[in-house]
């Protein structure tokens, strides 16, 4: 790719900070989805454990966005409640599951109407200190019906998502310890007798422009709290880290987004 199309992708200037709310992030969001396998993958597996679930009474997920998973799971439940703190997702979010209780308090102060046999906990750490992560993850098994499942999806720390947010950032998120916190012996612990396993789900977003893979690369170190960092990563130094790491040898850029997938399953007693 020459000096002149990267410096066009580029652009002038810092990276952006996305606001969940603002058009610049629906953008890069519509952007990654239209490039990314993570849908149909993540999809299939999904409708795996929901075929392993006892019970289908009802479905909550916390931090439901713009509602393509939830309609995909609420196909399978009675109920669906979807927990959504951002305006702009919640519009889509209604569009989508026109059905569903839509709650939008953050993870912190929501109040979901009863237990759930299926909980999807997806992206949302990111956006909470990880000194609450067990906290916040253990208030959420407390919705989790008896025999039911919670599902903690977060970026494998190792991904080459992951790694270039901690190139730019310092930030590099991971699930294993939370895991083996929740795993470890507790007299206190929320929900006893619970089984716990961690698998990862290796997907990929593919474009063949570089401005594209510049624009979702910005929106996936938007992972870290990009309004605390002084000065920011120029994109510059972004598009050139695109070109090295992502492009492909026939053409295009493939960035891997590596997801890992923590599924706590409660006694059913």
């Amino acid at each position: 790719m020459g000096t002149e199309t990267g410096t066009r992708a580029a652009g002038a200037g810092p990276v952006r900070v996305l606001d969940v709310s603002g058009a610049d992030y629906r953008r890069a969001f519509e952007l990654f989805l239209a490039g990314t396998d993570e849908k149909p993958l993540t999809h299939a597996r999904l409708g795996e454990v929901v075929a392993g679930l006892d019970h289908r009474r009802l479905l909550l997920d916390v931090g439901a966005g713009e509602g393509r998973t939830t309609a995909y799971l609420a196909q399978y439940f009675e109920r669906t409640v979807a927990v959504e703190p951002s305006a702009a997702m919640r519009e889509k979010l209604r569009l989508a599951c026109p059905g569903a209780l839509v709650l939008a308090d953050p993870v912190d102060r929501a109040e979901p109407p009863g237990p759930a046999d299926l909980v999807h906990l997806s992206h949302v750490l990111y956006y909470v200190r990880p000194a609450d992560w067990l906290p916040t993850v253990r208030r959420v098994l407390d919705w989790v019906a008896p025999g039911g499942t919670l599902l903690v999806v977060l970026q494998n720390p190792e991904s080459p998502c992951m790694r270039m947010a901690a190139h730019f950032t310092g930030v590099r998120y991971d699930l294993r310890p939370l895991a083996e916190r929740l795993a470890a012996p507790d007299p206190d612990r929320v929900a006893p007798g619970c089984t716990y396993a961690l698998e990862a789900l290796d997907l990929h977003y593919r474009t063949d422009r570089l401005d594209e893979a510049v624009d979702v690369a910005e929106f996936m170190i938007n992972v870290a709290d990009l309004a605390t960092m002084d000065p920011l990563p120029e994109r510059a130094e972004l598009a050139a880290y695109v070109e090295r790491h992502f492009a492909r040898p026939d053409g295009g850029y493939a960035i891997g987004h590596t997801q890992d997938m923590l599924t706590v399953r409660r006694s059913p007693r």
